[in-house]
């Protein structure tokens, strides 16, 4: 009895194989219309693929736009980063530019200097209080040479005088100072050299004021007013600014212009300090500091 069945297993095996490949030697034959059994597995398969299909292009499409925005997303990051870097770059170079100008106009200006030994000194600090206008500290001192009451200009024109020293360092009293014993022997440039004294500064419109002027002298718009290069411890010809108006003094007796100066005292980072060729004379020095004193 076993190996009936055995025998009628292995039958059904071998119709089925033979139906099998009859089967599939029927589906290759050309033909032109499929059988109803093979269109409906085919419209079953393509339905079944369909809706397998569509969410698998959807989940695809939604990570690949994921890592498009990931990808987007760290190259503007990075174009950031070379905007900020361009940006330093920029105002990097602008200042090395404006830097190397600075430098250039005080070499040419040393040219003209003929007694003088122009020191060249950086600006390292100012006072962020009232004296913002008035005082500012070099990085050159006594061990370079420089004296009290030395005269203390950028390439533009005078700015000041050394108010004190040390070893390494000094303290520079500008034009601007709101000091009575802030004074600078200056003269007018013209037909007829004038002298008069710089004294005072008017801080709302940023003038200087040149006192003592004749009150008889013909003075005009934007002449040139520089030192005297009297006391000997001045250079002469030094620039200071330019006329902007003329006014009698209080008593009438004189007369007072107020100058725009050459300089600007609220950008300064170079200067050079006017060390004359040898040690100023120790008497000139004294008379310097007895005339501030009165």
């Amino acid at each position: 009895m076993p190996q009936f069945f055995l025998n009628k297993r292995l039958i059904i095996l071998l119709v089925s194989i033979i139906i099998l490949v009859a089967l599939i030697g029927f589906s290759l034959r050309d033909r032109d219309q499929l059988t109803l059994p093979e269109q409906f597995i085919k419209d079953t398969t393509g339905w079944v693929q369909s809706m397998v299909s569509r969410p698998a292009h959807y989940f695809a499409g939604f990570f690949e736009n994921l890592k498009d925005l990931q990808n987007t997303y760290d190259e503007n990051k990075e174009l950031k980063k070379h905007l900020d870097d361009m940006a330093r770059l920029e105002a990097k170079v602008y200042s090395l530019e404006k830097e190397n100008t600075e430098l250039k106009e005080i070499l040419d200006k040393k040219d003209s200097l003929r007694d003088y030994d122009p020191l060249q000194a950086t600006v390292i600090a100012r006072s962020p209080d009232r004296l913002w206008h008035e005082m500012i500290i070099i990085n050159k001192g006594k061990s370079h040479g420089v004296q009290k009451n030395m005269a203390v200009m950028t390439s533009r024109g005078l700015i000041g005088k050394v108010k004190s020293t040390t070893p390494f360092t000094s303290t520079v009293q500008l034009l601007s100072a709101l000091d009575p014993t802030n004074r600078i022997s200056a003269a007018l440039q013209g037909d007829e050299k004038l002298y008069g004294t710089i004294e005072g500064y008017d801080k709302e419109n940023e003038w200087l004021l040149l006192k003592g002027l004749p009150v008889d002298a013909k003075i005009k718009k934007d002449q040139n007013v520089v030192t005297s290069g009297m006391g000997g411890v001045f250079p002469g010809d030094v620039p200071i600014g330019k006329v902007l108006k003329v006014v009698p003094d209080e008593f009438g007796l004189n007369q007072t212009a107020y100058i725009k100066p050459s300089a600007d005292f609220y950008n300064i980072e170079h200067v050079m300090v006017l060390k004359r060729g040898m040690e100023i004379p120790e008497e000139i020095e004294n008379a310097e500091d007895e005339e501030e004193d009165l």
